[in-house]
């Protein structure tokens, strides 16, 4: 893989992580569509640790006030006493559906992962979650006003997105929008809710990384790509907030849905 290559995974990685246009499906086909060098294990646990730094990074306030609410709480036995710490066990609620399905499934979810029509046709899957989003939006509810079960309901949304093509942060939208949130509160929400499963994402990568031998690609090819994610994906936490503000997500339905068409359309031709 060459440093330009590898710049390009890396953006890749950053930018759709946290847009809602699928992270997966933009690895899986567009290597396909400009012949790239597919990314090793190595490569893959790098990036998602890049956009982990990134959303860290960029939500180190919030993420400190929930931990230090929970450590206060829990000696007081009092774990829901303060917003913050409320907010940290609806994150951990939030997270058990995709785990235990992630745990359940692995294998099943690793095979559909190679397919890059499947991940093309999923696609479509998150086109059609955002416009639903778009219309269920109904509700102006904050953080502070969220119940157990708009986490339980968001987290099974999550679920969604562990198929290739169904985009992590658009179908937790989604799922916070049909709650009640307001856009903004729901993009928030779902970048808090993604910091597990990211984490978890680019553990099992790196861990896989013991099973295989030595590394396919130079060192610069890592460093440039991990440092790509986190940037991009840095700006992109930043600029999707702000956008979602005062815009719609149509805009990202109709990206991911062209994409898709276009994609299997050229397949089809190509047989």
């Amino acid at each position: 893989m060459s440093i330009i290559e590898a710049l390009i995974i890396g953006i890749i990685q950053g930018a759709t992580e946290f847009l809602p246009i699928s992270s997966s499906g933009h690895l899986v086909l567009l290597p396909e569509v400009f012949n790239m060098t597919n990314p090793d294990l190595t490569l893959i646990g790098l990036v998602h640790a890049g956009t982990l730094l990134a959303v860290l990074i960029y939500f180190r306030q919030d993420l400190w006030n929930i931990v230090t609410a929970v450590l206060r709480g829990l000696p007081q036995r009092q774990p829901f006493a303060e917003a913050d710490a409320r907010l940290g066990w609806l994150i951990v609620v939030g997270s058990i559906p995709v785990g235990i399905i992630g745990l359940l499934f692995a294998d099943f979810f690793e095979e559909v992962f190679s397919s890059p029509a499947t991940a093309a046709g999923f696609l479509l899957v998150t086109a059609v979650l955002l416009v639903i989003g778009e219309r269920l939006l109904s509700g102006k509810k904050e953080l502070a006003q969220m119940t157990w079960t708009d986490a339980v309901v968001v987290g099974l949304f999550q679920m969604i997105a562990l198929f290739p093509g169904v985009s992590r942060s658009g179908s937790t939208i989604v799922g916070g929008l049909a709650r009640g949130l307001d856009r903004p509160t729901a993009a928030r929400f779902s970048f808090l809710l993604g910091i597990p499963a990211i984490l978890a994402a680019g553990l099992q990568a790196i861990l896989e990384i013991f099973s295989v031998n030595g590394r396919d690609f130079s060192t610069a090819v890592y460093v440039v790509s991990f440092i790509a994610a986190g940037v991009t994906g840095y700006a992109c936490i930043h600029w999707l907030l702000t956008w979602v503000k005062k815009h719609t997500l149509y805009g990202f339905a109709a990206y991911v849905a062209l994409f898709s068409v276009i994609f299997l359309g050229v397949s089809l031709l190509g047989r």
